[in-house]
């Protein structure tokens, strides 16, 4: 409905229906709001429509249009989910719609519903807007395109317009910038959020040189699309043109102006892999490491291995498929292609023959940049990434943490491994586990959690992990009913053998209580804290299975992550050092529990805690049970004790909690 044709007759039904959901009984009740939730969806397609909405909404709070649904307390909404919840068509993108609007009636001051406070309110708000720049700024993307229908972007779009009009853009280019800063700290393997937000601040946003907020700002543009002086206003094939003119000695100034912008942010410009083709086919080899911005260890491998480097190169990298290469310049840093296993892994799959239903997941995951980039390209410069970073693999929104988990774990401590059951599953859209004698091929399974993939994946997860989330579900399904947790049996047989044979859980499945907590918590320092293992380091990533909490500590569910490491940080403060495959290592757990990504001794892909905080959240993990634990009664009761407060202060509220004593 456009803007001219909403008048009085839109305006008196809406007064209509909305004195009828007043008015109605618990019976007709919901009858009566889907008629109301309607009306609102058709006037909503333009901005006035969105004005006269809102001119409703402490009626619409009034009448208890909120009631019952999860948006009931604004305190608790997560401005993360919002976007998906936009895009899934109405009722849901209706009622998200009139909570943002509730947002904004409470920031000026025209509703106050004591739940939630204006400048709290304004936060949200500037939050929702740094996580929908599609619908703020530009046309939406075309996957956005794709899932939602014309009424439901126009409907979107007016809202955002709407709320653009209300907040202070000068306020969101710090959220921007902040937002930057955080994403590219983890260094994830998917880049498509930092770049559409620099695209579109880049094509909406006035910038100054002169304003410090800005600076950083143009930096992370700078980084992109213009990262030397010599790319500067040049289109890539001018680029390339031009790098013929330059002498070695310029090029090699190219080069390390090139790097820096890519160490800087972990992105890579399209003009950098013309350059490094540039140098590698014309064998500038001495400038490579230059370009690639190697450390000494880095460049050692590539001067051991310039010809099958050059070859990687020449048949994976190109201006659309960009990205590989700060993973390239990872992996001979952390000396994986010093390996045979995986040099030969490497040369089976660039010349193996994709699967047709495997290119059609990988085409749908990079949305096919260019037809110049085959599906094979795609996939080996993914391996680049993840070899490279693999602390950087994320689940997307899929349901699927433990094979995201599994990915990392293998392209840390058996990229061979990992680099065959990419093959595996490339040239035969299959792939088959042992378990328990058995074999489980994920061809002859049933579905796994995931029903509908989220395809915002790097085309290595794309490719492997319907398959694996297959095979987790179908070991799932065999060690159910054993009376303890099935990840017990399924962990080492999924990631490997390197996994250590004990295993606590403070869940007792035959009870379905919390049991001997206590215990459990000394088990887990004994396992994990240096001063209480005989000052040993965790050689191998731990699966920890983890309570999930709202920002008010409320249980919300179960949660894989892989425990890396226990060390002290700047203040001498324990900290557990972890991956979270979710895409996003910064939460809010609630009770003050924020894992941190930047600044309290991460490296790159890591999330973080204070030890304590992190065990409050634990509630499974694998441990050598042949160790001594003569020392774990030497933890002091009060540390326990601070754990165990925290746990049953949040998701502990869930469950029964039993004091009796288990034989760990």
């Amino acid at each position: 409905m456009s803007e001219q044709t909403i008048d009085d007759i839109n305006q008196s039904r809406l007064k209509e229906l909305l004195n009828d959901f007043f008015e109605a009984t618990s019976l007709t009740k919901p009858d009566k709001a889907n008629k109301l939730m309607n009306q609102i969806d058709i006037m909503a397609d333009s901005k006035l429509g969105i004005e006269c909405i809102y001119s409703y909404v402490p009626s619409l709070t009034e009448a208890g249009i909120f009631d019952g649904s999860p948006w009931a307390d604004p305190s608790k909404l997560v401005p993360n989910l919002a976007n998906g919840t936009l895009k899934s068509g109405h009722p849901n993108s209706t009622i998200e719609l009139l909570s943002e609007l509730r947002l904004m009636a409470i920031v000026n001051g025209d509703l106050d519903n004591g739940q939630i406070e204006p400048d709290e309110a304004s936060n949200y708000l500037q939050e929702i807007i740094v996580a929908n720049l599609e619908f703020v700024f530009n046309e939406p993307q075309e996957e956005t395109r794709l899932m939602m229908s014309d009424h439901e972007l126009v409907k979107v779009h007016s809202l955002f317009k709407f709320i653009i009009d209300k907040v202070d853009l000068e306020q969101v280019k710090e959220k921007l910038s902040e937002e930057l800063t955080l994403i590219c700290a983890q260094r994830p393997v998917v880049t498509e959020k930092q770049r559409n937000i620099i695209a579109l601040v880049k094509e909406k946003l006035d910038l100054d040189a002169y304003k410090p907020e800005d600076r950083k700002l143009l930096r992370f543009q700078k980084c992109i699309y213009s990262p030397t002086e010599g790319s500067a206003d040049k289109p890539l094939d001018e680029y390339g043109h031009y790098l013929k003119t330059l002498t070695k000695a310029e090029l090699y100034a190219e080069a390390q102006e090139m790097s820096s912008r890519m160490l800087e942010f972990g992105l890579v410009s399209q003009y950098q892999g013309i350059l490094l083709l540039h140098l590698v086919r014309n064998e500038f080899h001495q400038i490579v490491p230059i370009c690639l911005g190697l450390n000494p260890v880095g460049e050692a491998k590539w001067n051991e291995n310039i010809a099958f480097v050059s070859d990687l190169i020449k048949d994976t990298v190109h201006p659309y498929n960009c990205q590989c290469i700060y993973g390239l310049a990872k992996m001979l840093e952390n000396g994986v292609l010093g390996r045979e296993a995986v040099r030969s892994s490497l040369s089976n799959l660039a010349t193996s023959r994709i699967h047709l239903k495997v290119e059609e997941r990988i085409d749908k995951s990079t949305r096919k940049k260019s037809k110049d980039v085959s599906s094979r390209q795609y996939l080996m410069g993914s391996l680049f990434r993840i070899l490279g970073q693999p602390l950087g693999v994320g689940q997307g929104n899929n349901p699927t943490c433990q094979s995201a988990r599994g990915i990392s774990m293998w392209s840390k401590h058996s990229p061979a491994k990992l680099i065959n059951m990419v093959q595996t599953v490339a040239v035969h859209d299959d792939i088959s586990f042992r378990f328990e004698g058995q074999e489980i091929k994920a061809s002859e399974t049933i579905e796994g959690l995931v029903h509908n993939l989220d395809y915002n994946l790097d085309a290595v997860s794309v490719t492997l992990v319907p398959l694996l989330d297959k095979v987790y579900n179908e070991m799932m399904r065999r060690a159910a009913g054993r009376g303890d947790d099935p990840h017990k049996w399924v962990n080492p047989a999924l990631y490997g053998q390197w996994i250590l044979i004990g295993f606590a859980s403070a869940y007792d499945y035959l009870s379905n209580a919390i049991v001997d907590f206590d215990g459990f918590t000394r088990i887990f320092y004994g396992m994990c804290h240096p001063e209480y293992n005989g000052q040993h380091q965790l050689i191998y990533p731990n699966p920890i299975g983890i309570f999930i909490t709202s920002s008010k500590g409320e249980f919300l569910g179960f949660h894989a992550v892989s425990l890396l490491r226990v060390a002290k940080d700047d203040n001498k403060e324990y900290r557990a050092y972890f991956l979270n495959p979710n895409n996003e290592g910064r939460q809010d757990w609630g009770q003050g529990i924020k894992p941190s990504v930047f600044g309290n001794g991460e490296i790159a892909g890591e999330s973080s805690l204070p030890l304590h905080q992190f065990a409050a959240r634990v509630y499974a993990f694998h441990y050598n049970n042949l160790s001594q634990v003569s020392k774990q009664m030497e933890i002091p009761d009060s540390e326990i004790q601070k754990v165990k407060k925290l746990a049953k202060e949040s998701w502990g509220q869930a469950y029964t909690w039993l004091e009796t004593k288990k034989q760990w």
